[in-house]
């Protein structure tokens, strides 16, 4: 049975290779010709798989197993696996295991493999994957990256050619609302449906599944809440009052839980004392702008928090790669700047997001709040990421005057 199991599975995967695909930008490529166990983690169905078999078809003999089966996780005795893969891929060496978390006790497994001088790749849609448990989960030296969703650079490449300027920006109204989930946009299916269809999956199998979840109702209303709220602070005690989550620690739970299997990250605010950041409220952000509108409610007319949650995800990746720290600031007069970004001990960058600033009131209080939080700081690169707006003009706000980019969102996007 396991034999005919590995063969289905790659007969599957030679079919993939006949589909489009988009190359995807990684700031840090895994290289396969090192005896490093390599992890890539991320979303489900954000391209984990398709960007792994393509790197693993680099090397001479590999062999692919999809745990995402529920036939396999059950399996006592894993050196059957192995069995099965011998005699259907030739004894490669190397492998490329696929949703590794729905193995139990998976690291033993990968970890005696290794020592056995197998060449490992695997992906995984757990952010336990990356925790810092992973050094002792995996007595092996190991690197990893996160892939998330098509990026707005990566999200242009599908459908080929050069773009003007005026069709980047006609293709950023599409892609603010669609986000960037590979197989909605390949495959031309149906989005909502599909995206539906893949929040409820990831709250089943990664969640109640895996946690013994009794109240999935519970979990559901909270998903389903922040999905509507991305870009919004939030405090425990408040989700507790507007789901059905009456306990403050089971809202505490439920958000590691959801942030664990990627629908989710938080933004901490920003104080020079840790020990404040730890009270105050965070703010809630989805990893896919698609999947908050397949989802949420409410966002016909607030394209503000599409805008500010595209950054919140490029800085995001930035922060999971550690190059930077990611905060927001607010003034006690509730004066905010999105995204204060700190590198080392350093804070290098204030960036503001706002998707149209031709009313004079909007890009005033915008522009308060930069100079505000340049003084307090001590920050003077600033940015207002907007729809349209490129420029860099000197503003003033009481005594002080700071020089301040203006530019377009499209644009800082292509960076990353």
């Amino acid at each position: 049975m396991l034999r005919d199991i590995v063969l289905v599975q790659k007969r599957e995967l030679e079919n993939r290779f006949e589909e489009m695909y988009v190359e995807r930008k990684i700031s840090l490529p895994l290289e396969l010709g090192n005896d490093l166990i390599h992890l890539i983690t991320g979303p489900r169905r954000a391209g984990k798989s398709f960007y792994a078999v393509h790197l693993i078809q680099q090397t001479a003999a590999y062999g692919y197993v999809n745990f995402d089966d529920e036939r396999l996780t059950v399996i006592k005795d894993y050196d059957e696996i192995i069995g099965a893969v011998n005699a259907v891929y030739d004894n490669p060496r190397y492998l490329l295991f696929d949703e590794i978390q729905n193995l139990p006790r998976w690291e033993f497994f990968v970890n005696r493999l290794q020592r056995q001088g197998l060449r490992l790749l695997i992906t995984g849609s757990n952010a336990n994957l990356l925790s810092s448990e992973l050094a002792t989960h995996l007595t092996g030296r190991h690197t990893s990256i996160v892939l998330f969703p098509f990026s707005f650079a990566e999200y242009l490449k599908t459908s080929g050619g050069e773009k003007t300027e005026i069709e980047k920006m006609a293709a950023l109204d599409i892609y603010v609302e669609q986000g960037g989930y590979p197989e909605p946009l390949l495959k031309k299916i149906d989005r909502h449906n599909y995206l539906h269809t893949l929040l409820q999956s990831t709250i089943y199998k990664d969640i109640v599944k895996r946690y013994r979840i009794r109240s999935v109702q519970g979990i559901e209303d909270l998903a389903m809440y922040l999905m509507s709220n991305i870009a919004r602070e939030y405090s425990y005690n408040a989700l507790a009052g507007v789901t059905r989550c009456r306990s403050v620690h089971t809202i505490d739970k439920y958000i590691r839980y959801l942030q664990e299997a990627y629908l989710f990250f938080s933004i901490p605010r920003f104080s020079f004392k840790v020990k404040n950041q730890v009270g105050q409220n965070k703010k809630i952000y989805c990893t896919d702008n698609g999947l908050a509108i397949s989802t949420g409610f409410r966002f016909s007319s607030d394209r503000g928090a599409l805008y500010e949650n595209l950054v919140a995800v490029a800085l995001k990746k930035e922060e999971i790669a550690g190059r930077i720290s990611l905060f927001y600031w607010k003034s006690p007069q509730n004066e905010e700047v999105d995204f204060v970004v700190k590198e080392g001990l350093r804070i290098t960058r204030l960036i503001q997001v706002c998707s149209d600033i031709s009313n004079p009131k909007t890009l005033k209080r915008e522009i308060r709040a930069l100079i505000k939080a340049s003084q307090e700081l001590h920050c003077d690169e600033l940015l207002l990421l907007n729809g349209r707006a490129n420029r860099t003009e000197t503003f003033k706000w009481q005594d002080a005057e700071r020089p301040i980019r203006l530019m377009p969102l499209y644009q800082w996007l292509e960076e990353y």
